[in-house]
């Protein structure tokens, strides 16, 4: 159901407003970032170009985004990100406590990735995976390309509360994925086989498989999960 079912046109037009302005004051979308087009947002919140229009326009006003011509508009850099209510992660449980939330939010978020991405998200997954390939076949273990993967594929979702989590919890998933990475570069087939790991679900998502995507997604924290916390 969209968001003009049952709802005026001036309080679509605030709801509209009120979820893009949150979504670039957590950080949902990097400084300098291209929103997508008006059809691709029209699409999104399942209004029409119009309101769509209104809501960048207000957002221009308070001086959150700004437009190139022929270009579209981009996420103005002035330090917006705010924080969501996260603290610092300070001991195993808060890193177990973290991994019980991605194992409710990521699997979500791929299953959705694979019924809404577009060629440009698909295109943001793959870079990710070939920085994660080009790692392990060094032996190595990249935890900036492994959070953009995650991250990409959040974004892929197509709904600004699955990237907004993972942009908040940015630093807590980072610290997880160093000891992970860490734990698998002990065993030389390790490394390759969390790549293919993340392979697979990338390759679920380009194929529109839902609910194997959401399946793989799981299974990769669950085992990472217990790779960095074997019972």
């Amino acid at each position: 159901m969209g968001l003009e079912a049952g709802t005026t046109r001036k309080s679509l037009g605030d709801v509209v407003f009120e979820r893009m302005h949150r979504a670039i004051k957590s950080g949902a979308y990097q400084p300098d970032e291209r929103l997508p087009t008006e059809h691709d947002l029209a699409a999104e919140f399942e209004v029409s170009r119009p309101i769509i229009r209104e809501a960048l326009r207000r957002l221009r006003e308070q001086g959150l985004i700004y437009s190139r011509r022929g270009a579209g508009s981009f996420v103005r850099a002035l330090g917006l990100k705010e924080p969501l209510g996260f603290g610092q992660l300070e001991n195993v449980a808060d890193l177990l406590n973290c991994y019980e939330f991605r194992l409710t939010l990521e699997p979500a978020a791929a299953s959705a990735a694979a019924a809404r991405h577009t060629e440009a998200s698909l295109t943001a997954i793959a870079q990710a995976l070939e920085l994660m390939r080009d790692a392990t076949n060094r032996q190595s273990h990249r935890v900036d390309a492994d959070f953009e993967f995650h991250l990409a594929i959040a974004r892929a979702a197509r709904n600004s509360y699955f990237s907004t989590a993972m942009e908040a919890l940015k630093e807590h998933i980072a610290v997880g994925m160093k000891f992970h990475g860490a734990s698998v570069k002990r065993d030389s087939a390790g490394l390759a086989r969390v790549f293919g790991e993340h392979e697979a679900i990338a390759k679920a998502i380009a194929s529109g498989d839902g609910p194997l995507a959401g399946q793989l997604m799981r299974e990769h924290l669950t085992g990472s999960r217990e790779r960095l916390f074997p019972n």
